[in-house]
């Protein structure tokens, strides 16, 4: 028998061994991945009780394919699927980062999250103490490792030659992986089923597959496993990687719900049917997992918040003209973001232009001749908010008299004590946005509403300033996740 047929006939053993439901017969000493320290739920919270909060918290992983800063913005097939969610089940979203992967299951009994929205394999360890949603995709795991480094200038044989073809190879080798995962648990079946030892080092839970995938690429480690999808998109960038052994079948990829939560997981199910027949939904996974230049752009940009936790080209002048405002610098940020997604060049049909997308009035009164200059445009915009800050000095609450700012920066101080005005006339607190005189500035687009005489202003399309509160906080939300409030200090938290 030649040595292909000997590889073939090991390669066929491998599958059928692996397609077995038999009971190994014979164990060994290795721990087996405990998944979660806390078996049970410690809450009682079912979509009843977060419909009455109208707020739905998501668990989920920092990485550059579930959640992430791209230039200025939120992104990750994760988050994107998760604000459709919230929107279809009419909730706010909140994401809470799992600082250590393994503590994920953890974090949902604890009553930290509603939802594990991350990529996780559905294990029958696991499902003894959450319960998956339907699978979003299907995948396999695959051995993660290194061409030679003259693999270019190689034929494809000799490449081959110094690669690990089959699972067998491993046996007395050592693959790197997280010891709480899916890919540690596989490989402990997997020395069972080839009747070999392969050696595994664990390393710690909040390093996530794509750093360890990096190891690889370093030299730092010989080998790893990952989801193939995930292993494919980093191989666009690091070519030197070859990913083409497998090392198990095809696994279902879902999201978890606490067992107690059977109205959620219903509902969650309920809506991927739905959106896994709607074009969106492949869109979503393509531009994350198949978009190869996409991935390339965004993992060298300065931009992308695992690189350099930077928001823009602006941060240096937002953050020094930030100062006299008093505000934190990343919501700041956030506006400028809303009102020019940080292009210096643009301007709008009303003729606003710049960064802060200055109306030509506004900007002469500031004494900005030039909207296009970075410098100039953000120095006259938070003058401006600081002018529009003063006008609201009898709300002592900083949080609601920021809110009341950047609505008057939006569509106008008049239609915003216009709204204020509506709303103490209804006997409700005029001096607080949040449910109160938002609601107001809403009514302001009806002719019931605008011609009632507290009403000095008229007509103002008033979603367009609710929104725009919303949006601005809930991206300084997500900025405060990921950048440096003071790059020395790496601190994170909100700072307004």
């Amino acid at each position: 028998m030649s040595n292909l047929q000997v590889s073939c006939a090991f390669l066929l053993l491998f599958f059928v061994i692996s397609c077995s439901s038999d009971p190994i017969a014979e164990e060994d000493d290795t721990p087996v991945p405990v998944v979660g320290a806390i078996r049970e739920p410690l809450v009682n919270r079912d979509l009843d009780a977060i419909k009455k909060d109208g707020k739905l918290t998501a668990i989920t992983v920092y990485n550059s394919t579930s959640y992430f800063l791209y230039r200025g913005k939120p992104m990750g097939f994760e988050f994107e699927l998760l604000s459709r969610l919230a929107k279809d089940l009419g909730l706010e979203m909140e994401i809470v980062i799992a600082e250590n992967s393994d503590a994920l299951f953890d974090m949902l009994n604890k009553g930290e999250g509603d939802i594990i929205a991350h990529g996780l394999t559905i294990t029958q360890a696991r499902q003894e103490i959450v319960d998956f949603t339907d699978y979003h995709y299907v995948t396999h795991q695959a051995l993660v490792q290194r061409k030679p480094k003259n693999w270019r200038q190689l034929p494809g044989y000799k490449v081959q030659r110094q690669l690990i073809s089959t699972p067998l190879d491993l046996i007395d080798d050592t693959v790197h992986v997280r010891w709480n995962s899916s890919y540690y648990e596989r490989l402990q079946n997997l020395s069972r089923e080839i009747g070999g030892s392969i050696y595994v080092d664990t390393v710690p839970g909040n390093t996530t597959t794509e750093d360890i995938i990096k190891m690889v690429v370093d030299g730092e480690i010989d080998y790893t496993i990952a989801d193939y999808n995930i292993a494919a998109i980093n191989q666009t960038y690091y070519p030197i990687l070859d990913i083409e052994t497998p090392i198990s079948l095809s696994q279902r990829i879902a999201w978890a719900v606490r067992k107690n939560s059977p109205e959620l997981l219903e509902a969650v199910n309920q809506w991927i049917k739905k959106v896994r027949k709607q074009d969106f939904y492949y869109v979503i996974y393509n531009k994350y997992f198949k978009n190869k230049k996409s991935y390339r752009r965004r993992i060298k940009s300065d931009f992308f918040s695992k690189n350099g936790g930077k928001i823009s080209r602006y941060d240096d002048i937002i953050r020094e003209h930030s100062k006299s405002l008093g505000w934190d610098w990343r919501l700041v940020s956030s506006l400028v973001y809303q009102e020019s997604r940080f292009d210096p060049g643009v301007t709008s049909w009303t003729g606003a232009g710049g960064l802060m997308q200055l109306m030509p009035s506004t900007a002469e009164d500031l004494g900005l001749y030039n909207p296009a200059n970075p410098d100039a445009n953000i120095r006259a915009g938070t003058a401006y908010l600081h002018e529009l800050w003063e006008k609201w000095s009898d709300i002592k609450d900083s949080i609601q008299r920021i809110k009341f700012t950047m609505a008057s920066y939006n569509c106008g101080y008049g239609h915003v004590k216009d709204a204020q005005r509506l709303t103490e006339s209804f006997e409700e607190d005029p001096l607080v946005w949040d449910d109160n005189v938002e609601d107001y500035l809403l009514k302001l687009s009806s002719r019931e509403y605008f011609t009632m005489p507290e009403v000095d202003y008229g007509f103002v399309r008033g979603r367009e300033p609710y929104l725009y509160v919303k949006e601005i906080f809930l991206r300084y939300e997500h900025y405060c996740k990921f950048i440096p409030h003071d790059p020395k200090k790496g601190n994170t938290e909100a700072s307004i």
